[in-house]
């Protein structure tokens, strides 16, 4: 893989089954607290994961911080966001951006919205795009590899129609680098008769949590804990908390949970936790943003928990139910979710029987499963897997 624009050489951190969570008070044994009856405690740390998936322990040598002993943050990183009160979209769903040539770093960003025109001849291609996290050099090869950009990484898809099903940030270098990709692709992909449109993913509520709360104490089900903390667990980056800027928070916090397009039902995890807060797809993304702009960081934390389940559509048996459950209250007929790589799901990484299994740099394409009713769009490019960009629907 390649190293992203002059972060330096490109660290991958291993994705866990699903996210440890730094606590300063003892884990309870108790399947409602959100971990396992006998979930092991790697010293302060509980390994948060899923019921059944094999625990990961901490990273050799990292030490995060705990709530009640974190170090001072750095400037900003524990202020709550400036008041949005004033930022007033006319539409949730088209972002569009004016900037410089390419977007650096230090260039001033706008965000406004502009009408969108029907394509003529009906709409365009439907392409679809896995977890990101941060590796910028692999997204623009695929993005170009599809003939969605150009060598200048222009959109160059006319209308074709791009949906992005979050993690843009944490684990990989450059996760600031995407977001301002996405977004001004987001505004050529518009003025070309297209679109550009991204998912609310775990990883962005993570990140709106740690710059809002910085070290403020949640109640996280196993103990005291903090989105600071919980962000440098999973993978956080520094710079991108530095590069982080007011525009990139507005954004996150408007994306939408979930989606409807030509049948296929767009979610970033692939969890149930979506039928907690509506019995329409307008009503669940009402809800999260109105959840969001409370700006509390208890209610936020359990969005990010929710949102951190996985798995729910892997069991043989219970799986497709629970597709189906979801598609007969929001419509369509699969679902495509990001979140689980695709090693994982195919039991590639982390057998408990430790029987050879092919690396996650086996996957070359989605995965079809839950008796041909879910797609996974996670190809595990935090593991030396591949980043997925897709064009729906598929021919299986």
């Amino acid at each position: 893989m390649t190293q992203g624009a002059g972060q330096g050489p490109a660290m991958r951190t291993d994705t866990l089954r699903d996210f440890r969570v730094p606590v300063t008070e003892p884990a309870p044994h108790s399947v409602s607290a959100g971990l396992p009856g006998d979930a092991p405690v790697y010293g302060e740390y509980p390994a948060y994961y899923e019921e059944g998936a094999p625990a990961v322990p901490p990273q050799p040598g990292y030490a995060p911080p705990l709530a009640s002993t974190a170090p001072p943050t750095e400037p900003g990183l524990g202020e709550p966001e400036d008041d949005l009160d004033g930022y007033t979209p006319t539409q949730r769903d088209l972002p569009v951006i004016v900037r410089g040539a390419l977007g650096g770093p230090g260039d001033t960003v706008q965000v406004q919205y502009v009408p969108q025109d029907p394509a003529p001849g009906g709409p365009g291609p439907l392409y679809v795009v896995g977890d990101v996290h941060g590796y910028l050099d692999e997204l623009v090869t695929e993005l170009h590899a599809q003939g969605l950009i150009d060598a200048e990484r222009r959109w160059s898809a006319g209308n074709a129609r791009l949906w992005f099903l979050g993690d843009f940030t944490d684990r990989g270098p450059d996760g600031i680098g995407v977001i301002d990709l996405v977004m001004r692709l987001s505004a050529e992909a518009a003025a070309a008769g297209g679109y550009c449109k991204a998912l609310m993913g775990n990883h962005e509520l993570l990140l709106i949590g740690a710059k809002r709360f910085g070290d403020t104490p949640v109640s996280s089900g196993a103990g005291t804990a903090t989105f600071q903390a919980a962000w440098l667990l999973n993978g956080g980056q520094r710079t991108d908390m530095e590069r982080l800027q007011d525009v990139h928070l507005q954004w996150m916090s408007r994306l939408d949970a979930a989606v409807l397009e030509e049948g296929h039902l767009l979610l970033h995890s692939d969890t149930t936790a979506y039928l907690d807060y509506g019995d329409s797809i307008e009503d669940v993304n009402d809800t999260i943003h109105e959840l969001l702009n409370r700006n509390d960081a208890d209610i936020t934390w359990d969005l990010f928990r929710k949102f951190t389940k996985r798995f729910a559509f892997r069991d043989e048996e219970t799986g497709p139910q629970a597709v189906r459950e979801l598609l007969g209250t929001y419509g369509g007929s699969r679902v495509v979710h990001g979140h689980s790589p695709i090693p994982y799901l195919l039991g590639e990484v982390g057998t408990e029987d430790g029987d050879e299994a092919r690396g996650p740099e086996a996957v070359d394409g989605p995965h079809v499963y839950a008796d041909g009713l879910a797609i996974a769009m996670d190809g595990g490019v935090t593991m030396a897997g591949k980043l997925l960009v897709v064009q729906l629907p598929l021919n299986d």
